[in-house]
């Protein structure tokens, strides 16, 4: 299913229509939350490139609101991402899997994770790439952060088998709609 879900987003119609539909989406729920601080992902394979919505979003804060924004770094194989400050002229290096990362800037706990989705549920389940990063992560911050996965309409499936320690994401962000996970859904899902 992951191979069959990436195939599709490299091969997306329309792709420019429905990145300016998905970043208004974006702006929009980001107004709406009170973050301080935004986790974010360099854009690989075909995802979505929130990089001008957080910076619009940084660009929006007053003197007595500071805004900040964070960019994962992967420490080691098997740990949770640390988060390192990002602005839109921070200097980048190549980090592990050769993903931009910042150079040498301070590492921030983000209130609000933006995460990439190879695949969704609509009650805020998630596909990703296998690692296990996100879940390591979210499963060690204190306290957790806000989660918002950002796919494409194309990427929602019907059904994902949940293990224990996958947790479902608060919404999920597609160029068409938002997708709230319903109240009183727990965040942690068992084996189904």
């Amino acid at each position: 299913m992951r191979r069959a879900l990436l195939d599709a987003r490299s091969t997306l119609d329309a792709r420019a229509e429905r990145d300016t539909a998905l970043a208004t989406r974006l702006a929009d729920e980001l107004s709406r939350r009170a973050a301080r601080c935004i986790g974010f992902y360099w854009p690989i394979q075909d995802e979505f490139d929130a990089r001008d919505v957080v910076a619009t979003w940084l660009a929006a804060a007053s003197p007595d609101t500071p805004r900040f924004a964070a960019l994962p770094v992967v420490t080691a194989p098997a740990t949770p991402l640390v988060f390192h400050r990002w602005t839109p002229d921070t200097p980048m290096m190549e980090g592990r899997y050769r993903i931009p990362v910042p150079r040498d800037t301070e590492v921030l706990v983000p209130d609000l994770l933006l995460v990439p989705c190879v695949g969704f549920t609509r009650d805020g389940l998630r596909l990703g790439y296998g690692g296990g990063f996100y879940d390591r992560t979210l499963h060690a911050m204190e306290p957790a952060p806000q989660t918002l996965g950002i796919a494409y309409d194309l990427l929602e499936v019907r059904d994902l088998s949940a293990e224990a320690h996958d947790l479902a994401l608060d919404a999920i962000v597609t160029e068409s709609a938002t997708y709230a996970r319903p109240p009183g859904n727990p965040a942690t899902h068992a084996n189904s």
